[in-house]
């Protein structure tokens, strides 16, 4: 974060001696201690704590934090202590936790990846603690993940045995290949699903990443890659989402037609070397039998799982009897799964670190309170009307004042921090309209309104690099905010929410009385989760199956973790 300017210029030099005085100046002060001594002590200490409180500023954020860490454990200057009483000081801020509670491995090269460790100077300090169990699993993946990572004998032995079309079971590493479908909010929560379901089969999670996510993030692991190297895979055509949706091995299809069934034994079977995993929201009921317990024991006889999704099926893991224990060791507070694990795995490159630093620093650091507003717009909408019904969500919910109509200026404006605004959008309509209420009007409290918006692009371009790091760096700069509003059915905003561990104000009307309605989790939501009851087997509503489930606020048909 910005530190505070100090101001650096030395205390003034005592004044001279008034002739004839001679040595009347050194008149004694108090247990005989001679005053000049004093003046010059205090001097002295004020310099030195000028000094070291300054130089912070022009400190790089990597560095800022061990020098907090050693000037707290150093203490002040001796020489200064016994003065400290008169010297208005303030005292050592905490030390960061650039780790965030044992979540992230120590062993990186912080250089490759500023924002690994940076970002515990940007969010607020977590509520939301990993539990042991957790932090130990995490340590034996990355072990498990160098172990067979790209370029390993392991890794080469697995590729054989894919490219001999057939298997016979498990191996020493076995893989879940990760597919992109759709935006980049859609791709983060789906890549957080797959990394928990391939951590809680002890397989290895690799990324077929598209041209346009490469440069986004650092690596997650240390000391290995995630990137499955996809110009030497054995299977093609891994990006054409239509197109591999016919695979012959699709899992849904293989139950459909009775190619493959829940009982089959492997003891003398040949199996195919791989199984495509169809979890987007246009699957079919064959394909959500993916949710099923005795699914995924046949699953786990796979060495090679490729899974294609653009939801956040964390939610029905949860049905799975195998899974359950698990989960629940991993995370005994259940709503703060992405929260966690979206902070473990996605830290961003240093290109699009340097587009979140150098905007926070010029507009949203000095600000004594940060509001985010994520705007998605689906389908046609009278943009007078919801922009006016964002900004009476805003108004209702305390989270920013009411304008003055009468144009009075404001009392004192000395030295008043503003609350910034930060507005995401494709349009940039609903930035200009809050900026002119706020820059044509004093508003009731007295504060003064700053408006801000990175980019508006008008239009959705997934396919292009450069829109993707524009997204990212405005997903990050809206998770740094106090309080954030969010769009109904929006991913972008769960990933923000996620990142922040904020519960959003959701643009939701839930009754006559409330505009908006402030959402009782950070979770995301799964959009379109099975409709199928595997024990009971029949159909059934799942948010009725765990006293945990619910139906999401801003999307009823979906289904969420709650307390």
């Amino acid at each position: 974060m910005k530190m505070e300017q100090k101001d650096t210029k030395p205390p003034p030099p005592p004044e001279p001696e008034k002739e004839g005085t001679g040595g009347a100046h050194i008149a004694s002060a108090g247990f005989g201690v001679a005053r000049p001594l004093v003046v010059l002590a205090l001097s002295t200490c004020a310099v030195l704590l000028t000094v070291l409180s300054g130089a912070h500023r022009s400190l790089s954020l990597d560095l800022l934090i061990s020098r907090q860490a050693a000037a707290t454990s150093e203490g002040a200057p001796k020489n200064c202590s016994s003065a400290s009483s008169t010297i208005d000081v303030e005292p050592p801020k905490p030390t960061v936790d650039k780790f965030l509670g044992g979540l992230l491995s120590p062993n990186f090269d912080e250089a490759s990846c500023l924002s690994r460790y940076q970002s515990a100077l940007f969010w607020k300090s977590s509520n939301h603690t990993p539990s042991p169990y957790l932090l130990q699993r995490l340590r034996s993946y990355e072990s498990l993940h160098k172990k067979c990572a790209p370029n390993t004998e392991l890794y080469n032995k697995s590729i054989e045995q894919l490219r001999s079309n057939h298997s016979t079971g498990p191996l020493e590493c076995n893989y879940v290949v990760w597919m992109a479908s759709d935006g980049l909010g859609n791709r983060m929560i789906s890549l957080t699903s797959a990394f928990l379901y391939a951590l809680l089969n002890n397989k290895v999670l690799l990324v077929d990443l598209p041209e346009d996510m490469k440069g986004l993030f650092c690596e997650p692991f240390p000391d290995t890659t995630w990137v499955l190297p996809s110009v030497d895979f054995p299977i093609k055509n891994l990006k054409s989402v239509w197109a591999f949706e016919k695979d012959p091995y699709r899992y849904g299809d293989m139950l459909k037609n009775k190619v493959l069934s829940t009982d089959l034994s492997t003891s003398n079977a040949s199996l195919p070397a791989y199984l495509y995993l169809h979890l987007i929201h246009a699957n079919d009921d064959f394909d959500k039998m993916f949710y099923c317990e005795d699914d995924q024991i046949l699953l786990q006889k796979f060495p090679w799982l490729l899974l294609r999704s653009n939801q956040y099926f964390v939610p029905a893991l949860f049905l799975i009897p195998e899974f359950e224990k698990e989960l629940n060791l991993l995370f005994p507070e259940r709503t703060s799964i992405f929260h966690l694990l979206g902070r473990y795995l996605f830290h961003p490159s240093n290109s699009v670190w340097g587009y979140i630093t150098r905007y926070y620093e010029a507009y949203l650091a000095n600000a004594k309170e940060r509001l985010g507003m994520q705007i998605r717009i689906l389908g046609n909408v009278d943009f007078a009307k919801h922009a006016s019904y964002i900004i009476n969500c805003a108004l209702s919910s305390k989270l920013l004042p009411d304008v003055d109509l009468k144009d009075s200026a404001p009392s004192n404006l000395t030295e008043v921090k503003p609350k910034a605004v930060l507005v995401t959008s494709l349009n940039s309509g609903y930035f200009e309209r809050l900026r002119d209420m706020y820059y044509e009007h004093a508003t009731t409290t007295g504060d003064v309104i700053g408006v801000y918006q990175p980019s508006h692009e008008e239009e959705q371009h997934t396919e292009k690099l450069n829109h993707n790091m524009k997204a990212l760096a405005e997903i990050y700069l809206l998770s740094l905010s106090d309080a954030l509003i969010t769009s109904r059915f929006s991913t972008f905003g769960y990933v923000a929410q996620g990142f922040g561990g904020l519960r959003p104000w959701l643009l939701v009307r839930p009754d006559a009385k409330n505009v908006c309605l402030h959402s009782v989790t950070m979770e995301p939501c799964f959009h379109f989760p099975p409709s199928y009851d595997c024990k009971a087997r029949r159909k059934a509503d799942l948010a009725t199956l765990a006293p945990f489930l619910g139906h999401c606020e801003d999307f009823p048909n979906g289904i969420k973790l709650f307390y």
